[in-house]
């Protein structure tokens, strides 16, 4: 069991933030095989191919396969950790090929302490004095082969998540934002003032301290629901709670004749919102055009079956009663 005490100031440190590099390094993981994958099987499976095709030209995604063991130390030097919410993937890689070749080895090393031998190709990578030049080069090759087609989409989906959970901490507390983000991570209230957050991961029973410096929050699209984990755990960095982004999965079904009487696109935003969303939101999600989207949702205002609320300089919208009862009619009968 890992204990991380947590301070009343903690919670105006806390922050959250989306990485492009953290989640192709976890697609790494994923198509691969090394890494249980949740919702996202089916972009496995299609992305599969293309990640085999590079692996034959590139034996440093292989090396990067091989340092992932689950619950053990990974090198924090191949995915620094996120600074913001729209940090982009050049920015992210940039920082990483600024690591000194001595901090890799040394975190190479430790990652592979106890360990038995790796293949010869995959040390040979491990060992050269170019390894985080030869990483990011792979790395960068699949963010633009794989992963950034999908990325609008899979930023909406974190961006929705993270919006909706820094809400629940700055308004409600720790046990809000902790609320459904995995079965291994809940909340202890220790007094008025502070509690911890326990997280059951592997056998270790340990106790960290934020210190006043919060908690990064990081959610994911490739981590399965029981998946979350604790990573940068130094004095150097903030320690970061990686875990599972809610609604990753294809939208729940909804009766036929509703796409009937309002429309298949105007039934699928409404579906959707089962999370609040923004305009930009669901016009990734769901492939469609920001231009239509808005019409969509404006038509759905005004039928009374959404509403809008205003944060920052974005709305977010989610379903009113009335909407509820028609996606889901079952449960609102008396």
């Amino acid at each position: 069991m890992l204990r991380i005490e947590v301070s009343a100031q903690d919670i105006m440190a806390s922050r959250f933030a989306i990485s492009p590099l953290i989640e192709t390094l976890h697609a790494v993981w994923a198509i691969s095989g090394r890494m249980e994958v949740g919702a996202l099987r089916d972009w496995v499976a299609r992305s599969r191919p293309a990640y085999l095709r590079l692996q034959e030209s590139m034996p440093e995604l292989r090396a990067l396969v091989a340092l992932y063991v689950p619950r053990r130390y990974t090198p924090d030097f191949i995915a620094p950790p996120p600074t913001g919410v729209n940090v982009t993937f050049e920015d992210e890689i940039a920082t990483m090929r600024a690591t000194p070749a001595e901090q890799a080895h040394a975190e190479i090393a430790r990652s592979l302490q106890d360990r038995a031998p790796l293949p010869e190709p995959v040390m040979r990578v491990l060992r050269d004095r170019d390894v985080v030049a030869r990483i990011a080069d792979a790395l960068e090759a699949l963010w633009r082969e794989v992963i950034a087609p999908s990325w609008p989409r899979f930023h909406a989906i974190l961006e929705r998540d993270m919006v909706q959970r820094a809400g629940r901490l700055a308004t409600y507390g720790w046990r809000a934002a902790l609320d459904d983000l995995s079965p291994q991570v809940r909340w202890r209230d220790d007094d008025a003032a502070c509690g911890h957050i326990e997280m059951r991961i592997g056998a270790d029973d340990r106790t960290c301290h934020l210190g006043g410096r919060g908690l990064l929050f990081v959610p994911s699209v490739f981590i399965k629901k029981a998946g979350a984990y604790l990573d940068y755990v130094t004095d150097a960095w903030p320690y970061a709670l990686i875990y599972p982004a809610r609604g990753v999965a294809a939208p729940q079904r909804t009766p036929g004749g509703l796409a009937r009487l309002i429309g298949r696109t105007r039934t699928a935003i409404l579906t959707e919102l089962e999370v609040p969303a923004t305009t930009t939101q669901l016009a990734a999600r769901l492939g469609l055009s920001i231009g239509g989207t808005g019409d969509h949702i404006a038509a759905l205002r005004e039928a009374g079956l959404i509403a809008g609320v205003r944060t920052g300089r974005s709305v977010l919208y989610h379903r009113t009663p009335l909407g509820d009862s028609l996606v889901n009619p079952s449960a609102h009968r008396p």
